[in-house]
């Protein structure tokens, strides 16, 4: 394997990963000013954020299923041509109808760059090296994200709101220098259309239930429909097409499932407090600038988080790896909540870097231990179906507080939602239990 690029290859990639985040965090501080401009409300505005990151979510698990049949080339040109035509629609959008829909294709887009920029690490190195590229790839993208508070606020500043939505854009000046490290081969099997459709139904239909409580009893029914059937329907296409869209053998291995099911509360927790953050500093009179200033040193954390993250990785494995960042996500969200209730900038900027660091560690112990735990030929879907669950995660957060900040206040809906890592460490035991022995052995070893 190739490692003398792992350097350049991982930071190029997590910068790309980084813009697709900013699609979220930056666009998340003009949410007030959009909504006014539209003529809607805060918690109708979070929808831009929400619809953005579930269609994020469940086209992942399209892009790694179609990389392993054609390898990675192809869909992440697709990808960045949809990013690209949505920021492009979203800026000029002339109504919040249209917005919604540009945001829909944005998210669509750049959902190519999480699975297959793991994809490409995880095919190009081995063992320590690979470890380290994707730390070294999950802190560039999570100092990428930080930044877009700030960048969203100067750009809002000086532009306005729709400026900050073609942010994304940027991410096609990346692609040429990652030209020669993408590779066009795959098996040459069919894709599972029926199959991905249903997956993001059902996907869809958790977020709208969950950001019900701010929309209305119709799309609480029209959620709660989408996952009544799409639970079974899903079952039954598995079991018919054991081979399609979600492949029998990656869902039924604990480990992709469990690892997956823990680290999606700490996108929930990041999402939750881009959003939460800026409504509550700009609804005190702050300017969405001063806000992203408020947040930069979290990006400066974040570059730091790799080399820590990867060595915490060798020393106590993925699984023990998801469990402390499922622990210090916990916290994050308990702090904002205080911090967002007594409008407090060093608790916020506390429980933001805490976030930070539960990201840069969570995201690459869950990479590590899916990519682990599969043979090669379907590695690329099941980095996407653990990364579908991981950004389902980041839209639950986001409607959480988009649907229940309304009604309980934004401080109680994220003390709420610091439950669910909790809830993610339940899931984590087995594989906890598994791993124990072996390290314990390791340390009474002479």
């Amino acid at each position: 394997m190739t490692t003398d690029d792992s350097r350049r290859v991982s930071l190029l990639l997590g910068a790309l990963f980084g813009l697709a985040g900013m699609g979220s965090s930056s666009a998340a501080i003009a949410l007030p000013l959009m909504g006014q401009d539209l003529g809607v409300g805060v918690g109708e505005a979070t929808w831009t954020i929400s619809l953005y990151t579930l269609m994020l979510a469940v086209t992942t698990a399209v892009y790694g299923r179609v990389s392993d049949l054609v390898g990675v080339k192809i869909p992440l040109l697709v990808g960045i041509a949809l990013m690209t035509a949505g920021a492009l629609v979203a800026a000029f959008a002339p109504s919040y109808g249209v917005l919604l829909v540009a945001r829909l294709f944005q998210g669509a887009g750049v959902a190519a760059v999480p699975t297959l920029g793991v994809a490409i690490v995880s095919a190009r190195y081995d063992g320590e090296v690979r470890g380290i590229a994707l730390g070294r790839l999950a802190g560039m993208a999570a100092a990428v994200s930080c930044l877009g508070p700030l960048v969203g606020g100067v750009v809002e500043h000086a532009f306005g709101w729709r400026a900050v939505m073609a942010l994304p854009i940027l991410g096609v000046l990346i692609i040429p220098f990652l030209w020669r490290a993408l590779t066009g081969e795959g098996s040459g099997a069919s894709l599972d259309i029926i199959g991905a459709v249903l997956v993001a139904a059902t996907a869809a239909g958790l977020v709208l239930l969950v950001q019900s409580p701010a929309t209305g009893v119709l799309i609480a029914g029209i959620g709660v429909l989408l996952m009544v059937l799409g639970v079974p329907l899903v079952t039954m296409r598995v079991r018919r097409k054991p081979h399609g869209f979600l492949p029998m053998s990656v869902i039924r291995n604990g480990t992709v499932v469990r690892s997956a099911v823990a680290a999606a509360a700490v996108p929930a927790a990041w999402f939750a407090q881009l959003i939460a953050i800026p409504a509550v500093l700009v609804g005190d009179g702050w300017e969405p600038w001063q806000v992203g200033l408020l947040l930069l040193p979290s990006a400066g954390l974040a570059i730091a988080m790799p080399k820590t993250a990867g060595a915490l990785l060798i020393r106590i494995g993925s699984a023990a790896s998801l469990a402390v960042s499922g622990v210090i996500a916990s916290l994050a969200l308990l702090l904002a909540a205080f911090g967002t209730w007594q409008i407090s900038p060093v608790a916020v900027v506390v429980a933001v870097a805490l976030c930070t660091v539960a990201f840069g560690l969570g995201q690459p112990a869950l990479m590590a231990a899916v990519g682990g735990s599969v043979e090669a030929d379907v590695r690329g879907v099941a980095l996407g179906v653990a990364t579908l669950l991981f950004l389902v995660g980041g839209s639950v957060g986001a409607a959480v507080v988009g649907g229940l900040g309304g009604i309980i206040g934004i401080p109680a809906a994220l003390a709420a939602l610091a439950l669910l890592p909790l809830l993610g460490l339940v899931a984590l035991v087995p594989e906890l239990r598994r791993v124990t022995p072996a390290l314990v052995r390791d340390d009474v070893t002479p």
